[in-house]
């Protein structure tokens, strides 16, 4: 939960512990009737309006190369010098990067109809002028001339242009191919008021798809300024898996911040942003503010990897493994031999394990154990000197060669290369509790892909659980890595993993 102490006064180090030692993971129940309906408006898919301010930028950042070309041409210089390319290039970096700080890229700067327009044109005109100021430094070839064919280029294609975006992007977020899902957790007066200055914002791209409350029909009416209650708190996590769900918004006053605790105690391992409706005038929380909307929000938690983290990150995850399956195939076709010749049976073995969002996926796996003694549920761990484990089970689970069919999974989509490691659905201890009975807020580390490999297995937490200790360190070093997650750290994992396994610590 990403909640800091120091931003937020009552939620102190003490408070955070003793409601975490209250988390319970509750039994899936069924949607109502009202919510499955409901479902069946979001099987469209959407874009993210963080998404198009990124493609926008690069857009742009085409758009003023040519721009800058097509002066070249104007002036009729009689030559283009490698130094010239190179300044057009600098250029048009430096009127993005201003635009950047100018918010011009922000969602509600580009659905604008003139504020975009200003910030753009400062841009342009910023940076021209401090470039060309440069150039006559360095003895370029007239700038000043050259900067007099360029600007009213410029102006006169980007001004237009950001115009014709604004307008589409417009369009986009009423037609909700742009839009950005969400649901309020909690009914009544506070939910009313939040809609009610939310729809004060016309091109907002927020789309509010329902209410779930725990409280009767008396205290939280089943329609709220036309949007209805859908089921209870239980019944959320469900319907945000479904649904694709970006946003929940807390909308009960913040006066009850018991109750808001409580809730968001159940509700932090979701991988969605999760924010609280600051619509009350009595307000003893001190967090971090944003506004959603044109409504102010306090952030609680925020979705670990979002818009172009996720991007990258799936970039990363396609090219490195492609390259360590070529590299690694003679690994994979020797160990597929071994096996073969060592026991009877397939070589590969598949097993239902915890995906991203708490979904179930197939992992694939170099077979281990003998065939007629598989334990695809993992209802027993493997333990030392397991009779189950094959001699070449024996020695690919102690170097994790059995492990690198999940390369395949990877590809898919359905792993990282690093991320918290995949465990078994119905996986129990040595001493038969199945991990949600082991760790308070357990499903808090699927926020993300399972990886391959992961931190808390590079710093030595990996092999046998016969202690509830082990999986609780496993879990605070997946959490670590959420919450602190960046490819720099994906690539020192990779790095350090080969190290790792020269110390195969519990793994039989």
């Amino acid at each position: 939960m990403t909640v800091d102490p120091a931003d937020v006064r009552i939620f102190d180090r003490e408070t955070i512990r003793t409601f975490q030692a209250e988390i319970r993971v509750q039994n899936p129940t069924s949607l109502s009737p009202s919510a499955r309906r409901a479902l069946r408006q979001f099987g469209k898919p959407i874009l993210s309006s963080r998404l198009v301010g990124g493609l926008y930028r690069g857009a742009e950042f085409v758009q003023f190369l040519l721009i800058g070309g097509f002066a070249i041409a104007w002036t009729g210089l009689p030559r283009t010098p490698v130094s010239l390319v190179l300044g057009l290039a600098a250029l048009a970096f430096l009127t993005v990067a201003v635009a950047d700080i100018l918010h011009s890229y922000d969602p509600p700067k580009l659905r604008s109809r003139w504020q975009q327009l200003g910030r753009i044109g400062t841009a342009i005109v910023l940076s021209t002028c401090l470039l060309a100021l440069v150039w006559s430094v360095l003895g370029f070839v007239d700038p000043w001339f050259w900067v007099a064919s360029y600007l009213p280029l410029a102006l006169s294609t980007a001004l237009p242009f950001r115009a014709l975006v604004g307008a589409s992007i417009r369009r986009w977020t009423r037609n909700g191919v742009i839009e950005r899902r969400v649901v309020l957790v909690g009914g009544g007066g506070a939910a009313e008021t939040f809609i009610r200055q939310l729809e004060r914002e016309p091109d907002s791209d927020i789309r509010i798809c329902g209410i779930f409350d725990d409280r009767d029909d008396r205290r939280s009416p089943p329609i709220v300024a036309g949007y209805p209650k859908l089921g209870s708190i239980g019944e959320l996590a469900e319907f945000v898996q479904l649904a694709k769900i970006d946003m929940l918004v807390v909308t009960l006053p913040l006066k009850a911040e018991r109750r808001i605790l409580s809730i968001l105690k159940t509700l932090w391992i979701l991988p969605i942003d999760i924010r609280l409706a600051a619509s009350s005038a009595t307000m003893n929380f001190r967090a971090r503010r944003s506004r959603v909307g044109g409504v102010e929000m306090l952030d609680v938690v925020d979705r670990p990897m979002t818009d172009w983290d996720a991007i990258v990150k799936r970039l990363f995850d396609v090219v490195v493994g492609s390259v360590a399956l070529v590299v690694l195939s003679p690994i994979l076709v020797g160990t597929a031999i071994a096996i073969k010749l060592d026991t009877p049976g397939p070589v590969f073995f598949r097993q239902k394990r915890h995906g991203f969002n708490n979904e179930t996926i197939n992992v694939w796996k170099f077979r281990s154990l003998r065939h007629d003694m598989a334990d695809p549920t993992a209802k027993k761990l493997v333990t030392r000197n397991d009779p189950r484990v094959t001699r070449v089970g024996r020695f690919i689970r102690r170097s994790s060669i059995d492990e690198l069919p999940q390369l395949f999974n990877v590809l898919t989509g359905e792993l990282s290369l690093v991320g918290p490691r995949p465990h078994a659905v119905h996986a129990v201890s040595s001493e038969n509790e199945t991990f949600l009975e082991i760790v308070d807020g357990y499903l808090g580390r699927h926020k993300v892909k399972p990886g391959v490999t992961g931190w808390a297995q590079v710093k030595g937490w990996r092999g046998e659980i016969d202690r509830g200790e082990k999986l609780q360190r496993r879990f605070e070093h997946d959490l670590y890595y959420i919450e602190n997650w960046s490819l720099l750290l994906d690539v020192y994992i990779l790095a350090v993993t080969p190290i790792s396994l020269v110390r195969p610590q519990g793994a039989y």
